[in-house]
């Protein structure tokens, strides 16, 4: 209730004074340090000054009596240092709200120092920022910065929900900074503020939506942080931009796997390394650019860490021809990419997936017809070896360093997102058994000798061990180098050990020969007859 209060002192001058009788279970607002917290939060850009009565300490130097009782005519007086308390009324909003100013009349300092103070990031220089104004159907002014580094509270969990980004003001009095639909999440990073006159000082989130505010603000938010991102894309030194995607490269996957609305905007903006980039980056506009004549798709390979990724088979299918492969080396990555069916009307391709077309005329694929009749023998003795493990074995004509690479099916998943997914089973309470989903496709290459020396074995003696350990060998280095995993490390271990045996028993067989055929080389010395 609020009554008059003819029975306090009066006031000196004009003005109003407000007594508030705090209840029993709310003294804590009647605690300085309390209110202090309160107008910092939510007043801390209010125009008129707001000051709090409040208990300070200073430190003065004041002549030490005991230091001073001996001391010398001539000699300076010893000092000491007193702590002196005092309360007094202290202004609690000094800190000036610059995007109510206009962007030319604020300097690039101005810009830094609000970004420190008004976001507590002492030890962060911000990358980028944009200041404008939002006119139409809603006005408001803005400001937005990308931080110079991952901000702490999103360095454990990228989607924080306690982490504060864009804040929301009304005449400058703070409203609220968790409107999730103001910013997407994969803009969790970019830091601003948002000072709207139009909405009123008690705006609800169930306000903003009816009068859809929230939609017009997020659209504006998020074509303004594009072009901060584009900006710091375009800028001379590279480093600029390598040091952004290092720091947010993976909000913007996130991006192009959540936001359908503004995928094409961001697909410019990724980063992946390459066959061909070395420990560089690369985009698709430079991928597009490198494009030998007669190159229609985008290939790319999925793989654990950049080397891991280059070990595959797959990769020799397109580097043997001069054209470039894109690396995934994330789980995210491979999200991302498969969100991406084309750019600038090539098709994005799987290069480790089943029927890699490299717009083979008919005569190669005539040839490869063939090759399949031809060695239909060993295709059938490895299906009939490897069941379970692979759908089928065929013969690669692109296939040129290694005998044999696993490939999955056109709905097939990848290897490194198998162990994702197999992690996140047993996570969860299962087993980790993915099925047939684990089955890929196993291609042979005709002209490698491996191939070509089991293809004589099965023709010899297709049920002897020392052909079954060859042909699984075969298959084992085929999962490694194609980044699957050995199910079996001990039987492989020991193929190892009987390849090893054989091989020494040979080379001892071969010595032996060799030595029996030298003693009977020798010269055979005359016998004398007496």
């Amino acid at each position: 209730t609020i009554t008059d209060a003819s029975d306090a002192d009066p006031i000196e001058g004009s003005g109003t004074r407000l007594i508030l009788h705090m209840k029993d279970d709310a003294m804590q607002y009647l605690e300085s340090a309390k209110i202090e917290e309160l107008l910092q939060r939510y007043s801390e850009f209010i125009e008129f000054p707001l000051s709090l009565w409040k208990e300070s300490t200073d430190y003065e130097k004041v002549p030490d009596v005991e230091a001073n009782a001996d001391l010398a005519e001539g000699e300076e007086p010893k000092m000491k240092t007193v702590p002196i308390t005092k309360e007094e009324y202290a202004t609690m909003n000094t800190q000036k709200p610059v995007w109510l100013r206009p962007p030319k009349e604020v300097e690039e300092e101005e810009y830094k120092e609000f970004y420190k103070s008004a976001f507590r990031a002492s030890y962060d220089e911000p990358q980028k920022w944009t200041h404008f104004r939002l006119e139409g159907q809603v006005e408001c002014k803005a400001l937005l910065y990308v931080p110079g580094m991952l901000p702490f509270e999103l360095s454990k969990d990228m989607f924080d929900e306690n982490a504060r980004n864009v804040r929301l003001y009304v005449k400058r009095v703070f409203i609220n900074d968790k409107f999730e639909d103001i910013m997407p999440r994969w803009l969790k990073f970019v830091k601003g503020v948002v000072d709207s006159d139009d909405l009123p000082l008690n705006v609800s989130r169930e306000i903003l939506q009816k009068s859809k505010v929230l939609s017009i603000i997020n659209k504006r938010l998020v074509r303004k942080s594009l072009d901060m991102f584009r900006d710091i894309a375009e800028d001379e030194d590279h480093s600029k931009y390598i040091m952004f995607w290092n720091n947010f490269g993976k909000y913007l996957k996130v991006g192009i796997i959540e936001d359908e609305k503004n995928k094409k905007e961001l697909v410019p903006l990724l980063r992946f390394h390459s066959s061909k980039s070395g420990d560089e980056f690369t985009s698709f506009d430079q991928y597009v650019e490198g494009m030998p004549e007669g190159q229609k798709s985008i290939y790319y390979a999925t793989g654990e860490g950049k080397k891991n990724a280059m070990l595959q088979p797959v990769i020799e299918k397109l580097t043997s021809r001069g054209y470039e492969v894109l690396l995934m080396t994330e789980p995210l990555d491979e999200i991302t990419i498969e969100a991406i069916r084309d750019y600038k009307d090539f098709n994005v391709v799987d290069a480790t997936k089943e029927g890699l077309d490299l717009e083979d005329n008919e005569e190669s694929k005539k040839e490869t017809e063939e090759l399949n009749e031809k060695y239909t023998d060993i295709r059938e003795y490895l299906e009939v070896e490897l069941e379970g493990k692979v759908q089928k074995v065929v013969v690669s004509t692109l296939l040129t360093d290694s005998p044999a690479a696993l490939v999955q099916g056109a709905y097939g998943v990848s290897p490194t997102m198998q162990r994702y997914m197999k992690a996140q089973s047993v996570a969860s309470g299962g087993d980790g058994n993915l099925g047939a989903m684990n089955q890929a496709i196993l291609e042979i290459n005709p002209k490698h000798p491996i191939v070509q020396d089991l293809e004589a074995m099965v023709k010899v003696n297709k049920d002897s061990a020392k052909t079954k350990n060859f042909a699984m060998l075969m298959y084992d280095v085929a999962s490694m180098t194609g980044g699957y995993e050995v199910s079996d490390t001990g039987a492989f271990a020991q193929r190892v050990m009987n390849l090893m045996t054989f091989k020494a028993e040979d080379d001892i067989d071969d010595a032996s020969v060799e030595e029996s055929d030298s003693e009977d080389d020798k010269p055979i010395e005359p016998e004398v007859l007496v």
